[in-house]
């Protein structure tokens, strides 16, 4: 038994090891071309791993289109790109039924894939869309399939939604759906440069050579290292603490701070506990642990629900931002752990 347990140890070390290294070896890569962001490259990453959606907030031209080419390329992954705008219909994106004619004058209908079949889809500007056209990507991002005519068409693992989306009220979006919102595992906000940052941006793409990212890993690796994700260990109370966590964001619960119930109408789905632990997962990987630690929740509680929590009508016209909820409810339950305190 001792050596058993002994060989599997040595193992989990060896994936947590492989599984760093692949981490340490892509953020060289998109370090070349990415400057800064190394909270956004991090979150990205998690997910990535995880094998999880992301959709990325910000103003146009932080560069969230080409850290998600550069993710694509570092992982030899296919790559496609849809721009959202308004006129975009749901066939755009999923494809559709053609009549082909073949060389004897035969006729047949074939599915026409759309370029949602890919390993890596960039959604970019997702909230122009109207919403019947946001939500074409519901069942793809779900299931990883697509159904056209009656026929379910599989899509190639791994397949990963990274979507970007202007601020909610600059002119001429839309906001995405609650039910398209919960499917991704990460919402990451992506803030303005520094001075020192604006600098190197400069100096990479305003000379003669632009950077590009070298290959580091394969589908299959990846497919592999996020199988070894999974199997990581979660203490008991680790998992209390997400699942606490997420009951504190409900205004029900009894677990919920002042602010939660005087602002929020709904809390996060258990959908967001399962972002807590899989990115915990990957964290702790990422750090050389294969065991999931408290800090590891904290540290994705942000990303994990901020998209998850609906305001009610007094949230929203006092601009309350969901952040502050999420920090005010971690920082309670962790009052109640130290207290002894049932919350």
């Amino acid at each position: 038994m001792a050596e058993w347990d002994a060989m599997a140890q040595q193992k989990a070390e060896r994936e947590a090891g492989r599984f760093r290294q692949l981490v340490t070896d892509l953020r060289r890569e998109v370090g070349t071309v990415i400057v800064g962001m190394e909270a956004v490259v991090e979150n990205t990453l998690i997910a990535l791993l995880a094998g999880g959606h992301v959709l990325l907030e910000g103003v146009p031209g932080l560069g969230k289109t080409l850290l998600v080419r550069t993710l694509s390329e570092a992982l030899d992954l296919e790559f496609s790109r849809i721009q959202f705008t308004p006129d975009l219909m749901p066939a755009d994106i999923t494809g559709t039924m053609v009549l082909w004619e073949g060389p004897g004058g035969e006729r047949e209908f074939r599915f026409q894939h759309g370029p949602v079949f890919a390993n890596v889809v960039l959604a970019d500007e997702v909230n122009r869309a109207t919403p019947k056209t946001q939500s074409a990507l519901l069942e793809s991002m779900q299931e990883h399939s697509v159904s056209i005519a009656g026929t379910t068409h599989a899509l190639e693992e791994p397949f990963l939604v990274f979507a970007t989306q202007n601020p909610i009220e600059m002119e001429g979006t839309y906001p995405l759906p609650e039910a398209q919102l919960d499917r991704f595992l990460f919402k990451v906000r992506v803030q303005f440069p520094s001075l020192g940052d604006l600098h190197e941006i400069m100096n990479r793409t305003t000379g003669v050579e632009v950077p590009h990212a070298a290959t580091v890993a394969e589908r299959e690796e990846i497919l592999s290292l996020s199988e070894v994700a999974r199997q990581v260990p979660v203490a008991q109370h680790v998992q209390d603490f997400a699942l606490r966590l997420l009951l504190a964001t409900h205004p029900e619960s009894e677990a919920a701070p002042d602010s939660v119930r005087r602002f929020v109408r709904y809390g996060a789905s258990p959908r967001g506990a399962q972002a807590l632990l899989l990115s915990g997962k990957v964290r702790a990987l990422m750090n050389g642990r294969f065991n999931v630690a408290v800090d590891d929740i904290k540290a994705s509680a942000l990303p994990s629900l901020r998209h998850r929590l609906v305001l009610n009508f007094e949230g929203q016209a006092e601009e309350i931002d969901p952040d502050d909820l999420i920090a005010e409810a971690i920082e309670q339950l962790e009052a109640g752990i130290e207290q002894d305190v049932p919350v």
